[in-house]
């Protein structure tokens, strides 16, 4: 049975839920257990580093006659220093899952097509190059947002066009493996994605916010390759003419 999918924001979590529970899946176990195994590491990593070295760089960065501010300035850094490498961490291990992400897609919609035709996996190096690509797509549009959160006045709702930005780029992350076992390549994904903008940034904010909860954040990831790649067998994947 299909979830519904037009522009209403419970289809994203339905669609992630349903994710999370082919996770148990044997036909999909042999793609998941190493972006699981790079998860874990990865994030397992980016809490040592916090919890090992957050303090030490507040002293450095901190002059001593504002030590007696460390209550307000450590919760501060900290908060900081791990959006800073959540985002970094997500990125490399996005990027060092990526073949496996497209194996796990691919797979998933056999699962639920029988016309596998319509499955190709490209190869690794696309998968790797499209990955690039659409990181350079976000930077770019990461950079003005970085500039509007240090301009006083304007910056107030820069937590707001982070979040929208954030929930947009998760989405297209997740949906770009499906689409491009599809054959759509980048500007039609985000033509596909903007007719069901409502559902895909929900979609995109609810994995943003796994990818930020200790233990859920090493599951996220694969949940939503198979969640988006669901989706999108349901989803009318038409083109308009051009």
């Amino acid at each position: 049975m299909r979830l519904i999918t037009n522009n209403n924001p419970m289809a994203g979590f339905g669609y992630l839920v349903k994710g999370l529970k082919w996770l148990t899946k044997a036909e999909l176990r042999q793609f998941i257990l190493i972006p699981l195994a790079i998860n874990l590491v990865l994030y397992s990593t980016l809490l040592f580093l916090a919890y090992t070295y957050i303090d030490t760089l507040i002293q450095h960065f901190i002059p001593d006659w504002l030590t007696w501010l460390n209550w307000i300035v450590w919760p501060l850094f900290f908060a900081g220093f791990f959006v800073i490498g959540f985002f970094t961490f997500t990125l490399i291990a996005n990027l060092l899952a990526a073949p496996f992400y497209g194996a796990l897609s691919a797979k998933t919609t056999r699962l639920v097509k029988t016309d596998s035709s319509f499955v190709k996996e490209p190869p690794v190096v696309k998968v790797v190059l499209a990955e690039l690509g659409r990181a350079r797509y976000l930077l770019l549009r990461a950079l003005p947002l970085l500039i509007i959160s240090v301009i006083p006045g304007i910056n107030i709702v820069a937590p707001v066009l982070w979040g929208l930005f954030g929930a947009w780029a998760m989405a297209m992350e997740y949906f770009a493996y499906p689409l491009e076992n599809a054959g759509i390549l980048f500007a039609g994904q985000k033509q596909i994605l903007s007719r069901y903008r409502l559902s895909t940034l929900s979609f995109g904010g609810l994995v943003m916010l796994g990818l930020t909860l200790p233990l859920l954040n090493i599951l996220i990831a694969p949940a939503a390759v198979i969640g988006a790649s669901l989706w999108a067998h349901d989803m009318d994947l038409s083109q308009p003419e051009t």
